[in-house]
């Protein structure tokens, strides 16, 4: 699938497709085009009238920094990471930009929310650029912002947890640990992205003799990365308590069910030990034909198991 955006104005418009319009002429005029799985022939268009070399997947997978920000003949490329939300959990996916004099091209396999968000406001004509250059910065600025709203909802999140596991008595501790382990995972990809993001947005002022404007833009995006890199941070350990606090919980209640079996077997231990010792078949015992042999027997095992019971009992170990 393809799509098109032209400046207009100031402002990025989408291009809405039409059949008299050949696709290369709509790749022509095109300030921004944005493919998510493209065809083969659409592959082979793109590469012909771009005079680029399409990338594989593999390409775009590499996460050296020399292989993921770099400048050919081609143009600018940037393969930046962005998240993407799957089953309840988040991946990385990463976005191929390729930034050539008067055109932005952004490859990628998955649907995002930061390109659905971009391109909702474009349609409403709230994003404002020049140039497909500054069209490359909004995005990472739209980028950052949605990763700081990620860790807002992961932040409150983390407070619904921490009331549930520490003030609720009938909590489902297992269960409170699978969610904490989701969101752990979720805090270390935001954390990923956030230092992906840094990375690229430091290339693109060494490299992209941005001017003062745009270069004010960029470090301020800087920033908000540091900004929120330090609540990564606080998340993380949040998050360390958290398990840690379930996890001693959990061990409690193990520990309280040990504690029961071993009272337990404290207890019978003694009747046990009366029990043997009237169970030993030998030719010369007194009690063997005493009358109340029996009832005085099974008094002494009652005696002998509750002793241990009242002790127990007196020193709060019940």
């Amino acid at each position: 699938m393809l799509r098109f955006f032209s400046i207009e104005q100031g402002v990025i418009k989408e291009l809405e497709p039409s059949s008299d319009t050949s696709l290369e002429v709509s790749i022509r005029n095109a300030h921004w085009i944005d493919t998510i799985n493209p065809t083969e022939d659409e592959r082979n268009t793109l590469a012909k009238t771009l005079n680029i070399t399409f990338p594989e997947s593999g390409d775009v997978q590499e996460i050296e920094a020399s292989s993921r920000c770099f400048i050919d003949n081609e143009g600018l490329h940037v393969h930046a990471l962005f998240m993407s939300p799957n089953e309840g959990r988040f991946n990385t996916v990463t976005v191929a930009c390729l930034l050539q004099d008067n055109c932005l091209l952004t490859i990628r396999d998955d649907e995002l929310a930061d390109f659905r968000l971009l391109r909702l406001r474009a349609r409403k004509g709230q994003v404002m650029c020049d140039t497909p250059k500054q069209l490359l910065v909004t995005l990472f600025d739209q980028k950052v912002e949605n990763h700081a709203d990620m860790l807002e909802d992961m932040h409150h999140q983390l407070e619904k947890l921490s009331a549930y596991v520490l003030e609720e008595d009938d909590s489902d501790l297992e269960e409170a640990v699978s969610r904490i382990a989701r969101l752990e995972d979720a805090n270390g990809k935001v954390r990923l992205c956030l230092m992906d993001t840094r990375r690229n947005i430091s290339f693109l002022i060494r490299r992209l003799g941005v001017q003062n404007e745009d270069r004010e833009s960029l470090r301020e995006i800087v920033l908000d990365i540091d900004t929120l890199m330090s609540h990564c941070t606080f998340l993380f350990d949040k998050v360390n308590f958290l398990m840690d606090s379930t996890q001693g919980f959990i061990n409690i209640e193990q520990n309280q069910i040990i504690k029961t079996f071993s009272i337990a077997s404290v207890v019978f231990l003694p009747p046990t030990v009366v029990a043997s010792v009237y169970g030993m078949n030998f030719n010369i015992m007194p009690e063997l034909q005493w009358e109340w042999g029996y009832p005085f027997a099974i008094g002494i095992m009652l005696l002998s198991g509750f002793a241990p019971y009242l002790f127990f009992k007196h020193k709060g170990w019940l």
